[in-house]
């Protein structure tokens, strides 16, 4: 008679095991995190290239739509524009998210760098010429135009700087 216990397979995980399977989970993250940050980045961006457009675009109908003077104001010291009209009480505002920046307003700025810039949307008339330069954290830019001719705006990437 056989009196021996019948031993179970273990099962489990060795100490060993789980430090190889975290090292590859710790590679691939470190090497994904590159382009996922990219992609992060530039997402903000055309958010914010889409943000600028739709509110342009919001100024340009309202002055349209109303027939009533729109001023538009883009200040690059609180990275902010700012919409203002005829009408009592009527004032719209919007700032930028962290990781994007107003750089430069389009014309060249006589005022000086940081001097808020004032455009005028009459109705009826043509709007001005002018564009707002954004860019990103990673020194990604884009150009959110008027077309004087459309009334249209349009966005457009520019290629970054070194």
């Amino acid at each position: 008679m056989n009196l021996a216990v019948p031993r179970r397979p273990q099962s489990g995980v060795t100490l060993i095991e789980m430090l190889i399977v975290v090292a590859l989970i710790s590679l691939f993250a470190g090497l994904m995190f590159p382009s996922v940050s990219s992609g992060i980045e530039s997402f903000r961006l055309r958010q914010a290239s889409d943000g600028i457009s739709g509110f342009l675009n919001a100024g340009l109908n309202r002055a349209e739509r109303k027939r009533v003077v729109i001023e538009i104001t883009v200040d690059k010291a609180q990275n902010a524009l700012a919409m203002y009209s005829t009408e009592p009480g009527f004032a719209k505002r919007l700032e930028l998210r962290d990781g994007v920046r107003i750089i430069d307003v389009l014309p060249a700025e006589p005022q000086g760098p940081m001097a808020p810039r004032r455009f005028v949307i009459y109705p009826g008339g043509s709007p001005p010429r002018f564009g707002v330069e954004i860019e990103n954290r990673r020194n990604i830019r884009a150009i959110v135009r008027v077309d004087p001719v459309t009334g249209v705006p349009e966005v457009e990437r520019v290629a970054p700087q070194q």
